[in-house]
């Protein structure tokens, strides 16, 4: 085995602002990532400041989502180029990670 460094792209979107399935469809079919992993939130709570719960009786469906990617630090870096006229500043960010590969 071999180590790989790589690039994790992390997204925060909120369900209510419909973006998930035009990111997904995105990075699938255009952008050819690796591999993607949405995750949703009980809680949370942004730049408004409104606290989002999963409460058995909240039906508003604004929870919040985080969008998970890695891939080559070049190939990261163009996505997040591209992706940058559609997800607001700061609610995308990286980091250096390695991988394990096959040799």
């Amino acid at each position: 085995m071999r180590q790989v460094e790589v690039t994790v792209v992390r997204i925060y979107l909120n369900e209510g602002e419909a973006q998930l399935e035009n990111l997904l469809k995105r990075l699938h079919d255009w952008e050819h990532v690796r591999g993607v992993s949405v995750f949703r939130g009980i809680a949370g709570f942004g730049e408004s400041g409104e606290i989002h719960t999963s409460k058995f009786i909240d039906l508003g469906m604004s929870l919040p989502l985080v969008v998970e990617f890695f891939d080559t630090p070049q190939k990261a870096r163009e996505i997040m180029e591209h992706l940058s006229t559609t997800i607001k500043p700061g609610h995308m960010l990286s980091w250096s990670a390695n991988i394990n590969e096959q040799d």
